[in-house]
């Protein structure tokens, strides 16, 4: 009973909207409108989409062009700033080694220096002393020998009776006049003294002969004041000599010692340059690794994106013909309908002959059995799903089934195959719609991770470059400020070394002009002592010649020849050692000059690389910049593309899979109940056939 009462409740409604229900041709006609304007629209959205995958394409090109020639361009870089830095470590090697070589063999040179000038203070000491104690001794014998003299009495006889020193010594010291230790010394100076020709010796003390002093008190004092003189004069020399061997020594060690902390300060120098060169050469090895592998990364991605977006370009081109021949197609039959079907529609599908109910006719639709029903309940339920999900297709594929069920029954065909037909094509289509837009959703998550991980890159990128800047730039303006420092001290250095040069040509002129005044002074005291020698050595004179007063000058200018020679030598010395002092230092200014001016060229030569490569990392810093901005437009296209539009991919695929699912259910109402429906009309129908013959 249930289905009469809906097939009846159908029919009403039906008859109700048949004076609303336009003819099939229109409906048909504003169908391939509707269909036109979608494909239309589509392939509007598809262009639309296919010029923002073209420029992205043109754009990814460039970047990827740029990145691959600023990728082989800092390799260039990277490779000379090795190869410079493997230069700069093995001069910086040979040069630690040079000095190294330098410094040990001063350092031997000032360690045998020393030895010898130790040597030499300990011989100084040793004759120095043995040289006091001789002048002590006979100090103390000529006072004895004048107390005795002064004093007359035995001693003095005998002394007088001595045939030659010894015996006075020997006499003196029977007499307790000296000590037995003094004796044998006194006695030792004199046999040392006369194993030399006894003329010889007699004239360098000053003394008289031994036939002229012999058996005389006065001879014997004479020679031991000889003796003295020659034992202070020894000690004298000797004194000289040892001021000068340790002045010399002094100068030496001085100059060595300078020598070694001049190289110890050059070596450590080097290492921390050879050290800064290692780890700038290790960088840029770790900076050319990297870039290398960005550089053959980025190469394969051009060959990558070639391939792509000639992919993407040649599916579009087919997309693009296929849209068009179904757009000619679509018109083709809009023209064929306009043209061949206005007489037929008028015709066929009056007002009056729309819909006919329970009439005899064969012509008119007929609602009389459950399989009739079943149709229209499955137009009823997609129409209802229509209007549930708001859907633009439903309804056209409702409309379409009520018509292909109206018109196929008019005209004898089976109308359940042809709503089946149109059900199963509308779940195709909408099962393929939902594959396009898994897949385009898919494409667009993709397509924002990779940007975004680009992005990231970039930013990264630019971070690490700016930190690259800032470190250059505070390089180089600590060098400079070193370039400053050295050039000042350069300058104090050069005015240093002008006023040595000044001090050292008033001490040479004044020496000069000294040393010329000593040697005609010396030279007319030695005139003066030959003329009085020759003179009073001649004989045959007629007068009585003033030999006394005579011998008191000469002694005078002996003394007078004696100080004019020691001041000489001394001002000598003196010249020499300023001289030697001068020179060393104008040397170690020359040292010191030529290391500063080198350190001022190669920081200045260093901070001027570390410019250029600071505008370098600038130029490149504003690559990826503008790399980035492209990388954030691109990133904004895919926002729009993928999520500006009034519905959500998961709205979308719900209500789709809503559609499906009503599609489905639709179909179960005509393969279940429908199809059981119609086997038995058609065998009614058969079994009235065998009946009622056909007239």
């Amino acid at each position: 009973m249930k289905a009469p009462v809906a097939g009846m409740f159908l029919l009403a409604l039906m008859a109700g909207q048949a004076a609303a229900l336009a003819s099939p041709v229109s409906k048909v006609l504003t169908m391939l409108a509707d269909l036109e304007t979608k494909i239309i629209k589509e392939g509007a959205e598809a262009q639309k989409t296919f010029d923002e995958f073209s420029e992205w394409c043109e754009d990814r090109s460039k970047n990827v062009a740029y990145e691959i020639k600023t990728g082989k361009a800092q390799i260039e870089d990277l490779t000379a700033s090795i190869e410079k830095a493997t230069s700069d470590s093995a001069a910086l090697t040979t040069k630690i080694e040079e000095l190294s070589g330098s410094i040990a063999s001063d350092e031997a040179d000032l360690k045998a220096a020393t030895d010898i000038r130790t040597a030499e203070a300990k011989d100084f000491a040793a004759a120095s002393s043995e040289l006091k104690d001789v002048i002590d001794t006979l100090g103390r014998a000529i006072n004895i020998l004048e107390r005795e003299m002064a004093k007359g009495g035995a001693s003095m006889m005998q002394l007088q009776k001595a045939g030659s020193v010894i015996q006075a010594l020997n006499v003196m010291l029977q007499a307790s006049a000296i000590s037995s230790a003094d004796a044998q010394r006194l006695t030792a100076l004199v046999q040392d003294s006369d194993s030399s020709s006894d003329e010889d010796a007699a004239e360098a003390m000053g003394a008289p002969a031994a036939a002229v002093y012999e058996g005389h008190s006065g001879g014997i004092i004479e020679t031991l004041e000889g003796l003295l003189e020659k034992a202070e004069g020894q000690l004298d020399s000797a004194t000289k000599k040892e001021t000068n061997a340790k002045h010399n020594f002094e100068m030496l060690k001085q100059s060595l010692t300078d020598e070694i902390k001049f190289a110890n300060k050059d070596m450590a120098e080097a290492k921390k340059g050879l050290a800064s060169a290692e780890g700038d050469k290790a960088t840029a090895e770790g900076d050319l690794s990297v870039t290398t592998a960005d550089l053959k990364e980025d190469i394969e991605t051009k060959s990558t994106l070639h391939h792509d977006c000639l992919t993407k370009s040649q599916d579009f081109e087919a997309e693009t013909k296929s849209r068009g021949e179904e757009l000619a197609a679509l018109a083709a039959a809009k023209k064929a309908i306009s043209s061949k079907t206005s007489g037929a529609d008028d015709i066929t599908y009056s007002a009056a002959s729309f819909l006919q109910l329970e009439s005899d006719s064969a012509q008119g639709l007929k609602l009389s059995s459950g399989v009739d029903l079943a149709n229209f309940e499955a137009v009823r339920f997609v129409r209802d799903l229509a209007r549930k999900e708001n859907s633009e297709a439903l309804a056209q594929l409702a409309s379409r089934m009520a018509s292909a069920i109206r018109f196929g029954t008019a005209a004898g065909d089976d109308p359940f195959a042809k709503v089946k037909g149109l059900i199963s094509d509308m779940l195709v289509k909408l099962e393929e719609d939902a594959q396009q837009d898994a897949s385009h959703k898919a494409y667009c998550d993709k397509q924002t991770a990779e940007t975004m991980q680009k992005k990231t890159e970039a930013t990264a990128s630019i971070e690490h470059l700016a930190t690259k800047i800032d470190l250059a730039k505070a390089k180089s303006a600590k060098l400079k400020e070193e370039v400053a420092e050295l050039q000042s001290e350069l300058a104090k250095l050069a005015a240093s070394q002008g006023e040595m040069d000044k001090v050292r040509r008033e001490e040479k002129m004044e020496y000069t002009a000294n040393k010329k005044d000593m040697e005609e002074g010396l030279e007319g005291v030695k005139m003066a002592l030959s003329i009085l020698r020759d003179y009073y050595a001649k004989s045959g004179d007629s007068h009585t010649k003033a030999e006394g007063a005579a011998g008191g000058i000469v002694g005078l200018l002996e003394v007078v020849e004696s100080d004019f020679s020691k001041g000489l030598a001394e001002m000598t010395a003196t010249e020499q050692a300023s001289a030697a002092a001068y020179d060393s230092q104008s040397k170690q200014n020359e040292i010191t000059k030529a290391t500063k001016e080198q350190d001022v060229k190669y920081k200045t030569k260093e901070a001027t690389g570390l410019d250029k490569s600071v505008a370098e990392l600038s130029s490149d810093k504003e690559g990826v910049e503008a790399e980035l901005a492209a990388v954030v437009e691109y990133l904004g296209k895919l926002d729009k593309m993928c999520t500006a539009k009034p519905e959500s991919y998961s709205e979308r695929k719900g209500r789709r899979e809503a559609e499906i699912a009503g599609l489905k259910e639709a179909l179960q109402i005509l393969e279940g109940e429908a199809v059981l429906l119609q086997q038995a009309h058609r065998e009614q129908r058969r079994s009235l056939r065998g009946i009622h013959p056909h007239a």
